[in-house]
């Protein structure tokens, strides 16, 4: 069941999977306070009712909802008694006073995939919680570097990091642009690089990253690449991919693609980034929103090729290795045997 036909639908379909489309009621922080509450209750109803009505016509034995944001599966489910899986990818640490309730309803799954430790330890002690990263979606590679520079028109010999994703208020834009107005940055006329745009809506964000920018100076040193289609050509053009989310991350993409291409990644240390980075070993984790402390570990990494190869080759290996579809399949179709037999 998806909320809108897509790419993911057609995909489905030329698989041979049945899709159903209809609305389905989100869990989103706007919704926040009594009214929106309110309403978010009375479409999670109406979603368990359409829910119900289709496990009872196909004979479904299990319910997956695929986000823990979506509330219409697990009362689906209840009523038509059959298990129900509630996949964990939030943190909810912004959610105040509404995480505790909230954390109770989740509770009443069957089982908590958790894509990371990180958001399992919002369950301290819950046997229903396993960690099951999800897999790789894309093989990643990396374009030639003559070719990347060129198609994003760089220069050849400058050092250039980059951040990739949405531009919001915890992706952490804002800290790449701190540490390139550090000294260790500021003085090897290091560029940065954004590929991404922001959220519809929150076009303040870009304008507040430009006016940070002019106020530090960096801006000559700025390069907005909007959003990629061929994210390889901003790995090859990197020397450096910086994943500085201010906010713990669940597990992010970003990083996850941009190790199995074989970049050397530097990632702030929370959320699910330690799931991906080992620091030290398979890239560089530092304080999170430390534009000082990104700023001294890029440095380091600039002038020592030899080891940013070294980071990025053993990232390429290991991520590829504990992230594989194969893994996240397999781990999957375990948990669903498990419910399914007791």
């Amino acid at each position: 069941m998806l909320p809108t036909h897509g790419p993911l639908s057609d995909d489905l379909a030329r698989a041979g999977v049945e899709v159903v489309v209809r609305p389905v009621s989100v869990l989103r922080r706007g919704l926040l306070r009594p009214a929106g509450l309110a309403g978010l209750a009375a479409g999670a109803a109406r979603d368990a009712v359409a829910l119900r009505a289709l496990i009872r016509a196909r004979d479904v034995a299990l319910v997956h909802s695929n986000t823990s944001v979506v509330l219409g599966g697990a009362a689906g489910a209840a009523s038509a008694r059959v298990p129900h899986v509630w996949h964990v990818r939030e943190i909810y640490s912004r959610f105040g006073r509404v995480w505790p309730p909230y954390r109770r309803l989740l509770q009443t799954a069957a089982a908590l995939p958790c894509v990371s430790a990180a958001t399992a330890d919002q369950f301290p002690s819950d046997p229903r919680t396993r960690v099951i990263h999800d897999g790789l979606g894309v093989d990643a590679r990396r374009a030639p570097r003559a070719q990347a520079r060129a198609a994003l028109g760089l220069p050849a010999d400058v050092p250039a990091i980059a951040v990739l994703g949405r531009i919001t208020d915890w992706k952490g834009q804002d800290v790449l642009i701190r540490a390139l107005a550090e000294p260790p940055l500021r003085d090897r006329g290091a560029l940065g690089l954004i590929a991404g745009e922001v959220w519809p809506g929150a076009e303040a964000r870009r304008a507040g990253i430009d006016g940070l920018a002019r106020q530090l100076g960096v801006s000559d040193r700025l390069r907005f690449v909007g959003f990629r289609d061929d994210v390889e050509t901003v790995y090859g053009a990197a020397d450096l991919i910086a994943v500085p989310s201010t906010q713990p991350d669940p597990l992010p993409n970003s990083a996850l693609e941009a190790a199995a291409a074989g970049c050397a990644v530097i990632a702030a240390a929370h959320g699910g980034l330690p799931d991906i980075i080992r620091d030290g070993e398979t890239g560089r984790l530092v304080a999170p929103g430390d534009g000082a402390a990104l700023a001294a570990v890029a440095a380091e990494l600039l002038d020592d090729p030899d080891q940013r190869e070294r980071l990025g080759a053993a990232a390429r290996a290991d991520v590829r290795a504990r992230f594989s579809a194969e893994r996240l399949l397999g781990a999957i179709h375990a948990l669903y045997d498990e419910l399914l037999r007791s």
